[in-house]
């Protein structure tokens, strides 16, 4: 009856999805309570590939496989963030929105959105009748998720592990994968979520191939709205007047891991063209001068005042 309705799924998932983030935006709006937001984005992902393969009713290899990926993803994102936000306390994202509705709003009707349009080449994989025999971009696609799946949680327990320690406090984590890339974890995320779109690509025909629209808008969303900007954004105000840090930067690739000695060595241009280090990721970061002064200790050594 649901793929007579909606032959897509897409209505029905837009739903489930509206419903399930405002059940979750009246808890955080009315308790104030902001600690499982993380936990209601990667759960929905989810609530929506179990209920689509299930509908569906067809259990192809295919469908069972890729709906498996996302829920691997999911449940370990949801336990991993859950865990960091009841150990840190409070998420800072919300300190100018708890008492602000419409703020509040926006950002769940963005985490919706996000969702939805994410989960978009599983949606109509299982909801499609096609099942041709198992392809190269199958394989190729699931090994991109492998490795994505492997390099996101790996960095996430690193900094998780680097921010935990009392030595660290007050530092920049620069340890593992964070040695090679400012952001190994939405690395992996960015890869792993191709690697899905990938696999779904032996199915895809006609306008189904829109649905390349969800590794896109994650990777648009991670690159220049509420990923690395932010976080670059955090780290330069916290350290940018330390000389150490500043020269993490210049030899750390904002997202794809490379060797410092290499990343550091390559022409701006190439790394604005090819590896994404955007003039927007430095424009927080205090401009060297005769009154430059770095005045806090930490990774960078003691205290350096200058003019």
């Amino acid at each position: 009856m649901g793929t007579v309705i909606d032959s897509h799924f897409l209505a029905l998932t837009a739903m489930v999805t509206i419903g399930y983030q405002f059940m979750f935006f009246v808890i955080t709006a009315l308790l104030k309570f902001d600690k499982v937001t993380d936990f209601a984005g990667s759960t929905n992902f989810i609530i929506l590939a179990i209920l689509t393969l299930v509908l569906k009713g067809t259990w192809y290899f295919r469908q069972v496989i890729l709906t498996l990926l996302v829920v691997l993803w999911g449940l370990r994102l949801a336990l991993f963030l859950l865990f960091r936000i009841l150990q840190w306390g409070e998420d800072r994202r919300f300190d100018d929105m708890r008492s602000n509705l419409g703020k509040l709003a926006i950002f769940w009707t963005f985490q919706a959105v996000w969702v939805w349009t994410v989960s978009l080449p599983v949606t109509v994989i299982n909801a499609s009748d096609r099942n041709p025999f198992l392809r190269a971009e199958d394989v190729v696609g699931w090994i991109m998720w492998c490795v994505g799946f492997i390099v996101e949680g790996t960095a996430d327990q690193q900094k998780l592990r680097f921010k935990g320690s009392p030595e660290n406090r007050g530092k920049w984590c620069d340890v593992g994968l964070w040695k090679y890339s400012r952001h190994p974890n939405y690395f992996g995320e960015i890869l792993l979520w191709w690697g899905i779109f990938v696999a779904s690509a032996p199915v895809l025909e006609g306008a189904e191939w829109l649905v390349i629209l969800g590794p896109i808008f994650l990777t648009l969303l991670l690159l220049f709205v509420s990923g690395i900007p932010l976080l670059e954004e955090s780290a330069d105000k916290k350290f940018g007047n330390v000389e150490a840090y500043r020269i993490y930067k210049r030899r750390t690739s904002p997202l794809i891991p490379l060797l410092p000695s290499v990343y550091g060595s390559l022409p701006s241009w190439f790394k604005t063209f090819f590896l994404f280090e955007f003039p927007l990721y430095n424009r927080n970061l205090p401009q060297e001068g005769p009154n430059w002064c770095r005045t806090s200790k930490g990774q960078g050594g003691d205290a350096l005042k200058m003019g």
